[in-house]
């Protein structure tokens, strides 16, 4: 059996003439269209594997991820690499998980992007939470806006280790010059979980600030994102 044993079509582990499991899961897809709201976290994942196992009761598998990750979201976060080493998530259950991620991602994206992003304050977190919040490693993320603070660009800038990404004042600059912009949000996620802002977050923001100010672009704000939450240094004084 080949590790893409589990899509549609294919034979599967566990097959029967009449599967226990065939029933409830219609029963499942039936609550799910009359309330999605009422079903718990664990039900919603047994709805996304059973999209692409269909011979097999996943409710099993559906507990465990949960529960090896911490949270639902946390589940659809971890890289596919580390899904695909869960017994019973093939590559292809691994990459359909990450489609369904990128696809939420993508969707709150849409609602900021080419938008005001000051009067859709709420909604800007919800995507940098969902886009980086559960992240293992640190990113940094530039979002550009124009002289009406529409954000124009949503940009990785860096990638780095668990505790520390670097960001170059220089490279800041020269992006925001080549797209015109009149203002910038830094934001990047501490992988911990604490968005408490470090020494050297504050004093690179500083210097980003500093430069950007000689060429008249504004820095709005700097985000610092994690699972517990978020921090704004310009709610907290730190610009």
């Amino acid at each position: 059996m080949t590790a893409d044993s589990d899509l549609p079509g294919l034979a599967d582990d566990g097959a029967s003439d009449k599967p226990h499991y065939l029933g409830h899961r219609e029963r499942l897809r039936e609550r799910f269209l009359v309330e999605p709201e009422a079903l718990p976290d664990y039900e919603v994942m047994e709805l996304l594997l059973a999209s692409v196992i269909p011979r097999r009761d996943v409710k099993p598998l559906a507990k465990q991820l949960i529960d090896e990750f911490g949270g639902f979201a946390e589940a659809l976060a971890a890289p596919s690499s580390v899904l695909a080493r869960i017994k019973g998530v093939s590559a292809a259950t691994a990459t359909y998980l990450k489609v369904v991620e990128h696809a939420a991602q993508r969707m709150l994206q849409l609602k900021v992007l080419n938008r005001p992003v000051l009067s859709g304050w709420d909604t800007l977190l919800d995507y940098c939470t969902a886009k980086m919040g559960r992240l293992p490693v640190e990113q940094f993320r530039l979002l550009f806006l124009d002289r009406k603070n529409v954000l124009i660009a949503d940009e990785l800038q860096q990638e780095g280790t668990i505790d520390h990404t670097p960001l170059y004042p220089r490279e800041v600059l020269r992006r925001a010059l080549e797209l015109h912009a009149s203002a910038i949000i830094m934001v990047h996620n501490h992988p911990s979980g604490d968005p408490t802002p470090s020494k050297a977050d504050i004093e690179m923001t500083r210097t980003v600030r500093d430069a950007l100010r000689a060429v008249g672009i504004a820095l709005h704000d700097h985000l610092v994102i994690g699972r517990k939450g978020h921090t704004s240094f310009k709610s907290v004084g730190l610009l």
